[in-house]
């Protein structure tokens, strides 16, 4: 996720699959099982670059309940609702990898990434599937470089599980077993498992706060600073941690999009506004000039019409024998005031003349602007045209959650003595 000043940054975020819907939607999206997609930014030519790290054996829940058969996993005393599956995203800038030669370099990067995140889940074989996209393209960049630019970044599938060990109960026949270990199981935990941690000081030592209260980092950053330690262990150290404390790195790749596609939409819809209002000026500017303009012609024609005729002008004043015309005084005046009249109103007209070409040219010039940028928001217009309550309910739906999130996290950080390092 770019901030368009000019650092690249690592992100990893970690999403809850609560429902087995859920579980089958990932399933569908990070495994391209459908043959068209809503999602427009997804280039189907391009799938096949899709690179799988593990590749799924099974649909993601029938992996699971054999891994529980398997006796790899234990769902035991797990509630019904409880979530039993997770997926981690690994992500970096557009910009990054384009700088660095594209789809080879990404490649090695998430070979890389799927590295940490076998440390992060805790083994390989607690994930389900690995896969780096590299069919989704950045429409901004693309647009801006007038070439295609593809966002590279790695979808990981896992079961949050975390060792218990099982004591032999005070039912044993045999008590000198009761309290020590009977076995050590793998239990599906999501809240174990990304339970927050202490923080330390540089001595190892547990921080506190003001009251006494020891602070803790929660899951989220503690990811967020795993991966980049890795990846910077890894070689990587031309790119810097996901900025600590944003709400971002809690978005779905989904929410995230649908965030950028609303403020590209609200850009270009803010744009036509602006353009559409400099092109009724300038219409309106058109217009009077032309009222002018008509204006004036009326008043030439009125004017012609009280003027002598040049038959009669040409009548006027007598020859005399030496050749020369004379003309009465009244005749003399009458010329002048014609002549005086018809030069002003000669100027006048060539002046507005040339107004009304600079207005016409500047009328033309915004037209254009404006059918360019309509063009740019013409999917959303159709969209808007053709299923204007879908369009209503998708942002309606966008803006509530939005609404609601600001409304969890907002007492979520007044309670928590949590601080992220």
């Amino acid at each position: 996720m770019a901030r368009n000043d000019g650092i690249d940054r690592t992100f990893a975020r970690n999403q809850d699959l609560p429902t087995l819907d859920d579980v089958a939607k990932v399933q569908e999206h990070n495994e391209r099982e459908k043959d068209s997609y809503s999602n427009q930014d997804i280039d189907t030519t391009q799938t096949y670059r899709n690179i799988h790290f593990k590749a799924p054996t099974d649909s993601y829940a029938a992996m699971f309940d054999q891994m529980i058969a398997d006796g790899v996993i234990s769902t035991r005393g797990l509630k019904a609702d409880a979530v039993k599956y997770g997926e981690l995203i690994f992500d970096v800038n557009s910009a990054y990898f384009h700088n660095h030669g594209g789809y080879e370099y990404a490649k090695q990067f998430y070979t890389d990434a799927y590295k940490a995140a076998v440390e992060i889940v805790g083994g390989e074989q607690y994930i389900l599937s690995a896969v780096m996209h590299a069919d989704e393209r950045n429409r901004a960049m693309s647009e801006a470089l007038g070439q295609d630019v593809y966002h590279y970044h790695l979808h990981v599938v896992y079961i949050p599980v975390v060792e218990k060990q099982i004591l032999w109960s005070k039912r044993c026949k045999d008590k000198a077993l009761v309290g020590t270990v009977k076995e050590t199981i793998m239990q599906v935990s999501r809240s174990k498992k990304w339970e927050s941690k202490v923080a330390l000081d540089e001595q190892g030592n547990p921080l506190l706060t003001a009251k006494g209260k020891k602070v803790l980092r929660t899951s989220y950053s503690v990811l967020q600073d795993d991966f980049f330690n890795y990846m910077k262990a890894a070689g990587y150290t031309d790119v810097e941690r996901g900025e600590r404390g944003s709400t971002e790195e809690h978005l779905t790749v989904t929410q995230f999009k649908v965030a950028q596609e609303q403020q590209r939409l609200e850009d270009v819809t803010a744009q036509i506004a602006q353009t559409e209002q400099a092109l009724d000026t300038a219409q309106a500017a058109v217009e009077k000039k032309q009222k002018e303009l008509q204006s004036l012609q009326r008043q030439t024609k009125e004017q012609r019409t009280a003027a002598l005729t040049v038959q009669e002008i040409r009548s006027m004043g007598k020859k005399t024998i030496t050749g020369n015309i004379t003309l009465t005084p009244s005749e003399c005046s009458t010329l002048k005031d014609y002549a005086v009249n018809g030069i002003l109103a000669k100027a006048e007209n060539s002046r507005l003349e040339e107004k009304l070409q600079q207005a016409k040219k500047s009328a033309t010039v915004w037209k254009q602007r404006y059918e360019s940028l309509k063009e740019q928001a013409r999917p959303y217009l159709e969209a808007v045209k053709l299923a204007p309550e879908k369009v209503r309910a998708f942002l309606d739906a966008i803006l509530t959650r939005t609404r609601q999130t600001k409304q969890h996290d907002q007492p979520s950080r007044r309670k928590s003595h949590d601080m992220e390092l």
